[in-house]
């Protein structure tokens, strides 16, 4: 090679991105802040005691003590890891009792578990769609789905996009399709930036007015709408019409993984056809066992959903009474709409000086010019966390001029 050296054309867009390196060292970055410790609703971080109101453990089940009873349990009986796939080594008996248990709670024929919540977004969609079939897709579900879609679109199906939550759009897209083609529209239940809820009573109808099947995300959404908190099939009574519900265990089911329940067919056509499932490692037994207790906590103690809405709700009509712009809603999510990138850093910054911890979102997470701050909460946050919370939103904005 003599005294070539080599040019990293292909790292340049790394060593050029510089943006996170910029609001570092304005001490504004609120990103990839460590969690020292943790019982739910109030954790540790930098050394001092900081509450907790932009975590998605909605049921607060995370730190429940019967949740990792059950995962230190397993760990001792069955060891870390299934050290393989489902398929060939990798399935012990407490998987099988999962899926039954999430099967009958969902109210399906059969549940498959994957092991992330994203693997079974991206795993699900591209195995049942072929060569000239349809996904029909709102604009704003998560990325694991526009992972499948993509996928999808590589082995030759058409992937069309409708506006967020627009049911005339999606009839319009619907009309151009052949009614005899094979249709998915596939929907988030509850969007997980802004917290609002797919309108799944007039989907459902197109969907069978126009011959399609429907899939449903419901990772925000089962342990905090629904009967029981079944989710957003529930939340309209359409818990048999909907084909296919995905969630992940990382959100209410205090774990690490996800599932899909539907028909016993699709599901075992999944199970030998899903490269997603078939070629990933099988969720780790106490993964698997935090989920199955969390699961039998969520079914013993509906309250916890009812808990959970009224915290949601007293924050969301404390936080318009102070003059924030809050979008309404029904579900765990409150968001704040702030505008401004750099005000919503400040703002932010100053929450976590107070020892208040949300998330906050920017551009692209958000349109342009509606930066936001992106509060969820627990059951397990009791009212003086709440007020605190409130307070503390009060003296921020009004020193920041917001509100």
């Amino acid at each position: 090679m003599g005294n070539m050296v080599q040019q990293k054309t292909l790292f340049n867009k790394c060593y050029n991105y510089t943006r996170a390196d910029e609001v570092k060292a304005r001490g504004i970055y609120p990103y990839f802040r460590a969690i020292e410790e943790s019982e739910g609703p109030v954790v540790r971080m930098g050394g001092r005691r900081v509450i907790m109101a932009g975590s998605n453990n909605y049921l607060g089940l995370a730190a429940h003590p019967k949740v990792k009873e059950a995962a230190i349990d397993a760990l001792k009986k069955y060891g870390t890891s299934c050290s393989g796939s489902r398929y060939l080594t990798g399935t012990i008996d407490m998987h099988e009792t999962l899926e039954r248990e999430l099967a009958a709670y969902m109210g399906k024929e059969a549940a498959l578990i994957m092991s992330t919540g994203y693997q079974t977004g991206q795993g699900v969609i591209e195995p049942l769609i072929s060569r000239g079939d349809y996904i029909i897709s709102d604009k704003d579900n998560h990325a694991s789905i526009v992972a499948g879609n993509f996928m999808s679109r590589g082995k030759g199906a058409n992937v069309v996009r409708f506006k967020h939550n627009d049911m005339n759009d999606l009839e319009r897209r619907l009309k151009r399709i052949p009614y005899e083609s094979g249709k998915l529209i596939v929907t988030d239940g509850v969007f997980s930036t802004f917290g609002d809820i797919s309108p799944l009573d007039d989907l459902y109808q197109l969907a069978y007015q126009y011959n399609a099947q429907v899939l449903v995300d419901d990772a925000h959404a089962i342990g905090v709408i629904g009967e029981g908190g079944r989710g957003t099939a529930s939340h309209f009574n359409l818990d048999q019409e909907i084909d296919l519900v995905l969630c992940t265990f990382s959100k209410t089911f205090a774990s690490l993984g996800g599932f899909v329940a539907g028909e016993e067919r699709v599901i075992n056509y999944l199970k030998h056809h899903s490269s997603a499932f078939i070629f990933s490692a099988s969720p780790t037994p106490p993964s698997v066992a935090a989920a199955y207790a969390a699961l039998q906590i969520l079914k013993s103690e509906p309250e916890r959903v009812n808990k959970l809405a009224y915290n949601a709700m007293k924050i969301r009509r404390g936080l318009q009474s102070l003059g924030f712009r809050v979008l309404d809603g029904q579900t765990a999510i409150v968001p704040v709409i702030i505008g401004d990138d750099e005000i919503a850093f400040k703002f932010w910054t100053e929450l976590f000086e107070h020892n208040i911890f949300v998330n906050v979102f920017i551009s692209p997470a958000t349109p342009p010019g509606k930066a936001m701050l992106r509060n969820s909460f627990m059951a397990t946050h009791n009212d003086e966390h709440l007020d605190k919370i409130l307070d503390v939103y009060g003296k921020v904005g009004r020193k920041l001029g917001v509100i």
